[in-house]
């Protein structure tokens, strides 16, 4: 481990920050949280804390001395000066000769002595930082130093490569009581620089910035060189011949995941896939069955990851239904293993804890790899972001020894421990939430628009169209998650690549929106065999191979699915010289209406849109904003023979998906998107 530390960055930071009334303590300490919160191998996602004590004037103008630490919710690596809400120091020093003191009654003291009110809590770590003497104070997850600690004898190892530098502190869950621990170690050698908390991480500490983060890094960089100078592979386990695909597994992963939520439903998960030499050599080590399932590496990771991963077996080539046999088996067992770990620890509270669904949110299969899982594609990345760290721990630690988490009690502790609970948030689920869309012309005025509204309701969105060049534009306005799939849909192996790359990024597909289409010309009896076969080829067959692709994916996933398809008005009011276009398109209705009867039984349901009129290009977000922009004389035409009299936008059509999507009772049905044409009305 090297040090990133630059005089000129560090310089530039204060000189920016000066600017905005911010001094040159809290700016260096934005400078090095940041440095540390950039590698994946200190923290990951809103683990580790820092801090500096300085002075600063409070609202009557008087100076006093503060400690700013990182905030809860803030993640080190993109930390912002208003991320280290300033605390009175004096009040803090003065807990250190309490014998104890409550989670709650912290929380709020701390609060009570923010000098802004409406700043963040300060870290739950504050009192520690704040006990110990030194100006600035740095606390990460190191990997390597995880290593050391996660052992059955870690005190002797750490000892062994530290010496004298380190103070060690025994396991105790964060919180007064740990600040307590560390400022009693710290007192019997004053001159250490740093703090080892076994089975948690590590402190260093220094009068200047640069001096705290340099002692980190140095330290860390002892642990890496103990390691590889006792580096032991793991044993790798024998594998089938040949392996499923990822895009066979994700989604038999996915469906076996979503249980029934006890109201009827089964709540879905989206997935996220990862696979790289050190996983592979982890999933697929003799012992995973033993290394992979006791703990984790640190105890701040059991709300990102619960306290083990589920573990499948390999899934050979061609024997995905026994595969699936055994991922839903396991899942089973997952889920009981829980909650009977739930209901021994919580028969020793004193106030009974409410359990936490029992989900895993690790997924570890031998030949494939990891994956992470949420309930949307953010938070399955942040769970696989924090296995992998886990794995490069639990991998060293391994190769050193044998690796030894926090015990089952200490383990649902930290899992239950409000003040952890509180750094998830409680969002309202939107209604397309934990659903992944997949749009056929997805560079088209409509497919950008559903894309949009899928994503405003929560759906994760893939989008496929051939224009590769558009798609990549389009995927930068939308931000967000988006997968873009550049494909023929006319091509049936194109199609099948396009669902691969779905489910190997999100783990499945739900909701199809099959709307690529294209209107040819002609009188009937004129038109040419080759325009009448390249409209079929596109307007019909196309659905087809969509749908076929969605259909093997939705039943791998037993659970439903929704088809949807853009039929538009020629499928049952034909105009003149449109046979090319109107044709295929009726076929299409058809074709809809017996996906609908035949897969019923399935949970998948069968709609189609059938609009009209649209305006065509791609609407801008002001365009849409304010309707009294001026569209030229072209509205009046684009209004002819509509009966409300009102313009048809390629946003009316998506929230006609969107609706489609949601109305969970219907199928076999036909929504009308076109301000009323009766010729174009069902009978």
């Amino acid at each position: 481990m090297k040090s990133l530390w630059s005089d000129q960055e560090a310089q530039r930071l204060i000189n920016s920050y000066r600017g905005q009334g911010v001094s040159d303590d809290v700016a260096l300490r934005v400078y090095t949280t940041r440095l540390l919160g950039g590698d994946h191998a200190l923290v990951v996602h809103g683990g580790g804390n820092t801090s500096v004590k300085t002075l600063q004037r409070d609202l009557m103008g008087d100076s006093v001395s503060v400690i700013c630490v990182k905030g809860s919710g803030w993640d080190m690596a993109g930390i912002e000066p208003a991320g280290l809400p300033a605390v009175r120091l004096d009040p803090l020093l003065r807990l250190r000769w309490r014998d104890r003191l409550g989670d709650e009654e912290m929380v709020s003291l701390l609060r009570t002595n923010l000098l802004d009110s409406n700043a963040p809590n300060p870290s739950v770590e504050a009192l520690l930082h704040a006990f110990l003497p030194h100006k600035f104070i740095d606390h990460t997850h190191a990997q390597a130093v995880l290593a050391l600690t996660d052992q059955p004898d870690g005190e002797a190892v750490c000892r062994e490569v530290f010496g004298e530098r380190m103070g060690l502190v025994p396991y105790i869950q964060p919180g007064f009581a740990l600040a307590l621990k560390a400022l009693e170690v710290f007192e019997r050698g004053p001159a250490v620089e740093g703090l080892i908390l076994l089975k948690h991480g590590i402190f260093t500490f220094g009068a200047t910035a640069q001096e705290a983060y340099e002692r980190m890094i140095a330290l860390v960089d002892l642990a890496e060189q103990y390691i590889a100078a006792h580096d032991k592979p793991l044993v790798q386990a024998l594998l089938p011949a040949r392996l499923a695909s990822v895009s066979e597994v994700a989604p038999v992963v996915r469906g076996a995941l979503a249980i029934d939520d006890g109201g009827g439903r089964r709540r879905r998960w989206v997935l996220e896939h990862r696979r790289n030499e050190a996983v592979l050599a982890y999933v697929n080590g003799a012992e995973l069955s033993r290394y992979g399932m006791a703990g984790v590496a640190t105890p701040d990771h059991v709300i990102r990851t619960k306290g083990w991963p589920l573990v499948l077996p390999a899934p050979e080539a061609g024997q995905t239904a026994a595969f699936g046999e055994a991922a839903r088996n396991a899942v089973v067992a997952y889920i009981e293993a829980y909650r009977a770990y739930f209901d021994r620890n919580n028969a020793r509270q004193t106030v009974s804890r409410k359990p936490l669904d029992p989900i895993p949110r690790v997924v570890l299969v031998p030949g494939i790899g990891l994956f992470g899982v949420g309930k949307s594609a953010g938070e399955a990345a942040v769970a696989a972001d924090v296995a992998e760290a886990a794995i490069a721990a639990i991998t060293a630690a391994e190769a050193i020894g044998t690796f030894r988490s926090i015990g089952e009690e200490d383990l649902f502790d930290m899992e239950y421990w409000s003040l952890e609970q509180a750094k998830l948030g409680r969002a309202v689920e939107k209604p397309l939430a934990r659903q992944v869309v997949l749009i056929t012309g997805g560079a088209g005025a409509i497919g950008v628009a559903t894309a949009r509204a899928c994503a405003r309701e929560g759906a994760e969105v893939v989008l496929v169209d051939r224009d590769e060049q558009a798609l990549a534009g389009i995927a930068a306005r939308l931000g967000g998650c988006v997968l873009t799939v550049a494909a023929d849909v006319t091509r049936a192996e194109a199609v099948q690549g396009a669902f691969d790359r779905a489910c190997a990024r999100f783990g499945g597909v739900d909701i199809v929106v099959s709307n690529a289409g294209a209107a040819w010309q002609g009188r009937i009896g004129e038109v040419s065999d080759a325009v009448l076969r390249q409209s079929f080829e596109l307007n019909f067959f196309a659905h087809q191979s969509v749908s076929q692709a969605a259909v093997r994916v939705m039943l791998a996933q037993r659970t439903g699915g929704v088809l949807l398809y853009n039929v538009s008005k020629q499928a049952v009011n034909p105009g003149s010289d449109f046979g090319p276009y109107g044709l295929p398109k009726a076929a299409t209705l058809f074709l809809a209406r017996q996906y609908a009867l035949d897969y019923g039984r399935d949970g998948i349901r069968a709609n189609v849109v059938n609009a009209d009129r649209i305006r065509s290009g791609l609407l801008t977000d002001a365009m849409i904003a304010d309707r009294s922009v001026k569209r030229g004389l072209d509205e009046q035409a684009y209004m002819a023979g509509n009966l409300l009299g009102l313009e048809v936008t390629a946003e009316d059509v998506a929230q006609a998906f969107v609706h489609q999507a949601l109305a969970l009772k219907t199928t076999a049905s036909v929504t009308t998107v076109d301000g009323g044409n009766i010729a174009a009305a069902l009978r």
